[in-house]
Parts: C-alpha cells; sequence; structure tokens
C-alpha cells in the first residue's frame, strides 16, 4: 500500500548509479516527483540534500539541505558541482509551517538513492570475449564504486557475469549463461587509481559481426542494431562516457569481410564519436586471441589479415589502442579464461590509464616498426618500439616469424634478440620484394615477451623488408 505523506522521487538517479564526471571533476543530478501531506499543507516545501554514504555529512555545504522548486504536489531539484567520489546518498523531506517547530531532523518524511558515485563510464563492447565467456571459479570480487549499467537496462554493484541477461529485453540477449570477463579487474584498477568510481555500460554480444555495429555498412542505419543498442544503453545510463573497450573480430574472419575490417571499424569509431558528440572518445581494443579449430589456409589468413587490421586501427585513429590477447589461457577454443581474463582486464586498465587520463607508465605492447635487411641478404632486422626490459622469446621450440620474398618462403634458423631489435636468420638471401609477418593463423605459434612486463609483441602482417 503506498505511503499516504511524503516526497516521493520519480525521476531521477537509480540506486547504485554512476554519474559520468565534466571536464572540471564535476557531476550534477536533476531530480523531481511529487509529494504529499494530509491535512497540514500549510507552506509545505520539498528540501533536497546530498550526503556521503559512509558518515552521513553532506558532501558539501552547497548540497546541503536546500530547497527545491515545490509546486501543487510536484517539486523539482538540480543538484550541480557535485565533486567526483562517492559514495553518496540523495535524500529529501517536505517541510510545513508546523513540522518546522524543532528540527530539519523531524521534517517529514522522503525518498532516498542510495550508493550513487561520481566518476566514468566505460561502455564495453564487442563479442563473446567482450561479454564474458571464462568459465571456472577464479578470486575477482565486486567492490563499492565498480557499478554495473547491466543488460537489465538497471544499475547494480558489479559482479560476475557482467553480462548476465536476466530480467533483459534488449537485442544483445546471450542464448547461454556467460561467465568472467576482464572488465571487473579493469574497473577495479582505475578506481583504486583515479580515486573516484567506475561505471560499466554492459551493450557486448557473443557471435556479432562487425556490420551490427556499424551503421556504415547499411543503406538503412537501423539495421545495425547492436550499435542501436550502444546508444540507447549510454543515453539510458546518464548520455555520455569516458571510454570504450572493445573486444571483436572473430566473426569478421572470412575471405571478404576480414579485407575490409579497418576500412569498416573506422566507420564504426566516427559513427559513434558522432552520435555522442565525443570526436576524442577513446576505444581500448584487442587483437584477436586464437582459435584451436581446424582452420582452412584461407582461415588462417583471414585471422593474420584481422590481427593487422586492429593494429593498424590504433596507428592510424587518434585515441585508440589495441592489445594482445594471443598468449592468454583459453577456457576452450576461442574464449578466454578467467585466468587470462585477469592479465587482460591489466592491460587494458594501464592502456586506460596511459591513453585516456595521461598518466605516466609503460601501457603499449611492443611492436614491429619496421624491417631492414643485412647487405648480403642473409639476414633481416626487425625494430621493435616499447620494449621496456628485455625481449625474449615465449618457447625457443617455436618459431613465429614468416618470411617471403619474390621467390616463396623463406625458412628462419635463428634469432637473435637485442634491446629494441631481433634478428632474423634466413636459409637463404633475400630476393626482390619481401615482407615478414607474425602471430601468423588462426593459432599462431608464440610470439617473443617483454620479460619485464610480460606482455607479447602484437601480431602484425606482411610488414615490408626495407
Amino acid at each position: 500500500m503506498p505511503l499516504p505523506h511524503g516526497v516521493f522521487i520519480t525521476q531521477g538517479p537509480t540506486d547504485w548509479q554512476i554519474i559520468q564526471q565534466d571536464a572540471r571533476g564535476f557531476g550534477s543530478i536533476t531530480v523531481s516527483g511529487r509529494w504529499a501531506v494530509p491535512g497540514d499543507r500549510q507552506e509545505a516545501k520539498v528540501f533536497v540534500r546530498l550526503v556521503r554514504t559512509d558518515d552521513a555529512g553532506p558532501v558539501t555545504a552547497a548540497l546541503d539541505w536546500f530547497p527545491a522548486t515545490t509546486g501543487d504536489g510536484t517539486w523539482s531539484a538540480g543538484l550541480t558541482g557535485i565533486p567526483a567520489g562517492g559514495l553518496y546518498r540523495l535524500e529529501t523531506q517536505i517541510r510545513t509551517a508546523t513540522s518546522n517547530e524543532h528540527t530539519p531532523e523531524w521534517a517529514i518524511r522522503g525518498d532516498a538513492r542510495d550508493f550513487l558515485g561520481v566518476g566514468d563510464l566505460w561502455v564495453i563492447a564487442g563479442q563473446s570475449n567482450a561479454a564474458g565467456y571464462g568459465k571456472g571459479p577464479i578470486e575477482d570480487a565486486p567492490e563499492l564504486g565498480v557499478h554495473l549499467f547491466s543488460n537489465a537496462r538497471a544499475w547494480r554493484l558489479a559482479s560476475h557475469p557482467l553480462h548476465d541477461v536476466t530480467g533483459m529485453d534488449a537485442i544483445n540477449a546471450e542464448w547461454a549463461n556467460p561467465g568472467h570477463s576482464p572488465w571487473l579487474v579493469f574497473a577495479r584498477r582505475l578506481r583504486r587509481t583515479l580515486g573516484h568510481p567506475i561505471g560499466l555500460i554492459a551493450t557486448a554480444l557473443g557471435g556479432s559481426p562487425l556490420q551490427r555495429w556499424n551503421p556504415g555498412e547499411h543503406s538503412d542505419p537501423l539495421k545495425a542494431d547492436l550499435c542501436t543498442n550502444f546508444l540507447q544503453a549510454i543515453a539510458q545510463a546518464g548520455g555520455r562516457v569516458r571510454g570504450v573497450v572493445w573486444y571483436q573480430g572473430c566473426s569478421d574472419t572470412g575471405e571478404t569481410t576480414a579485407p575490409t575490417y579497418l576500412e569498416r571499424f573506422s566507420q564504426a569509431v566516427a559513427h559513434w564519436r558522432q552520435a555522442l558528440a565525443a570526436p576524442d572518445l577513446p576505444i581500448i581494443s584487442v587483437q584477436l586471441d586464437r582459435v584451436t579449430t581446424t582452420q582452412t589456409e584461407a582461415a588462417h589468413l583471414s585471422w593474420s589479415i584481422v590481427r593487422e587490421a586492429q593494429r593498424q586501427a590504433a596507428k592510424r585513429l587518434a585515441q585508440v589502442a589495441v592489445l594482445p590477447a594471443h598468449d592468454l589461457p583459453l577456457s576452450d577454443f576461442v574464449h578466454v579464461s578467467p585466468a587470462g581474463n585477469l592479465v587482460l582486464g591489466q592491460r587494458a586498465a594501464n592502456a586506460a590509464l596511459g591513453l585516456a587520463y595521461g598518466r605516466t607508465l609503460a601501457w603499449q605492447a611492443p611492436e614491429a616498426t619496421h624491417a631492414r635487411r643485412s647487405t648480403d641478404g642473409l639476414a633481416l632486422t626487425l625494430a621493435v618500439a616499447h620494449v621496456t626490459g628485455t625481449l625474449r622469446e615465449a618457447d625457443a621450440t617455436r618459431q613465429p616469424f614468416r618470411v617471403e620474398d619474390s621467390r616463396g618462403p623463406i625458412a628462419v634458423t635463428g634469432l637473435e634478440y637485442q634491446r629494441d631489435a631481433i634478428v632474423l636468420r634466413l636459409a637463404r638471401a633475400l630476393d626482390g620484394t619481401a615482407t615478414v609477418s607474425a602471430g601468423c593463423g588462426a593459432h599462431p605459434e608464440p610470439l617473443p615477451v617483454d620479460m619485464t612486463r610480460n606482455i607479447p609483441l602484437l601480431a602484425f602482417h606482411l610488414l615490408p623488408v626495407e
């Protein structure tokens, strides 16, 4: 039975909501509703305040009890200048001529909203490894200040599985129960480093191809239904976000889709940024991991092409990062395991801290920049950027490089690791135009690792040899 008296919130934040801070580090809340006082309505006035959850003290003096705009049975208020942080509790009350005789603490009751925070929102987008299909137990506990706008379009404390579909009716409903994902540890790392809450927005869908995220591939943009859902979820969560974590590409390893992945992904990013009025929106992307099922030769080539497109996207598009995942352990034939997700989440958090927040730390994966042949053509030197420690092979019994020239493939007979380069010894001299690739195919050989950070070389495809 509804209460006959008090302040009722009908529009505004919900429990557990994280509000995106502005460039100055402040958030704002608009809240409204109705009020009812049986009998005594003389000089009725609604008051609002924002307090800290941990000690019930006002967040600022300006946000202590202040009058809302009160009408005949309705009210509204705007709270501005809310400092990044939390958690906070929004409280309301109603005062009349008689209820004000003593102190505000004894005014007539009002609704409240709990566990609010002001910080940054990050969107989870992509396919199954973004949704999180890691299976099995691992310690990755929820934490106050890391919250989730779920697939049910409701805020809650973030906990695995992040992409649970209970109560949802959105287009991105998973067929099976999802499991562990990289993004809880990602958000927890950001919260602890930055000192303010982090909200995650779930929009991924297992098996989804890029065309469902890219309106540029359709004459009718609404056919990019996952992009529409992505933008609607952001709008429902507050309308502004700090960045996107993107893990997708397996469904685009076809002979016709792989060669155009870079162009189509660039279209998708441009559309997201335009729709959100955020031209510099950071995108933290993940290079394809590996698949252990039997593949055709054409499919192996397509996996290499997509990985190279993902590497090139981070070079060509501003505020786009790419991270390797081909070294991570799997739960099955393609889904990263919980242990692997913990590593990937840390890599993604480092990338976000460096790319989006300008923190000084080594976050970029080692990357081949150019290759130069020796005078006699019996070797080539591969220059590698972003090496912080010692670059070494992950498995000395397996060789991940592929060299080809005008006469065909050339066997690599040995590797020599230098501080920021790898020398490849060749079985014969290079002849004419040549290329070098690494991390080839659907299930690539292990690539060299920066031992200081335990992060491997990004896969690359057909890098020209000078």
